[in-house]
């Protein structure tokens, strides 16, 4: 199960105060031809992220906080902690077919910015969780395959020393060498892209909910209303 850490929730507040979120350029039409939607992938997410930053100030300066790049007395850093990721109960939650149990909060300025970014944030949530963890299921669906099991059976033989056990970590120029001996790399590529089209098959739907909530929220982004003052916060992913 996955759950986010002290240690990681600090980190992820540092990083929230770790990169001044610039405007971004829009080239050409986006979703349904727009006006003002990135076409390109990473100007998308990049706008995106934006907007999200941008919602995620207001809903903290409606509660007296702001994200800012500075030292916070240890009660104040746990404030700020809630306020942004939430508290208490997790309300959302999936399990993927992995096994792993991804968690989130409903009630920080995080899951309100997306909410408001995305129409419908525990929808989001689970169609987000599934399409990031897809290469994941697929790995794992490729290492029960027969063909990986003798790659890998080969690659363990190939780096093993002959005059003492396997090291935990063999030396990284042996590793590489040994997949491309014992053919892993090539079974690897091989099996993963047939089982990314599988998984892919088996998760459309979050796949469409993904693409679709997607597009409405480039869409809201670009209707965001300009700041009535310059934004010092940071970006929070």
């Amino acid at each position: 199960m996955f759950r986010s850490t002290p240690r990681a929730r600090r980190a992820l507040v540092t990083a929230a105060a770790a990169l001044i979120v610039s405007g971004c350029t829009v080239v050409g039409p986006g979703p349904s031809g727009r006006p003002g939607v990135p076409t390109d992938r990473k100007a998308q997410d990049t706008l995106l992220k934006a907007a999200e930053h941008r919602l995620v100030v207001d809903c903290l300066a409606d509660r007296g906080l702001t994200l800012t790049a500075r030292a916070r007395a240890p009660d104040e850093d746990r404030a700020l902690q809630a306020a942004l990721f939430g508290a208490g109960p997790r309300e959302l939650s999936v399990t993927l077919a992995t096994g792993a149990t991804v968690t989130a909060h409903e009630d920080g300025c995080l899951a309100a910015a997306r909410a408001r970014l995305y129409g419908d944030a525990r929808r989001w949530f689970r169609a987000q969780v599934t399409v990031d963890n897809l290469r994941a299921e697929a790995q794992a669906r490729m290492r029960d395959d027969p063909a990986h099991q003798e790659a890998l059976a080969r690659w363990t033989r190939c780096a093993t020393p002959t005059d003492r056990p396997r090291p935990p970590s063999p030396d990284p120029v042996v590793a590489t060498r040994c997949a491309e001996e014992s053919g892993l790399d090539a079974v690897r590529a091989r099996l993963e892209a047939v089982e990314m089209v599988v998984v892919r098959t088996l998760h459309r739907d979050q796949l469409t909910a993904y693409r679709q909530l997607r597009d409405r929220a480039l869409l809201r982004a670009v209707d965001l209303p300009a700041p009535t003052q310059p934004q010092k916060g940071h970006d929070h992913s």
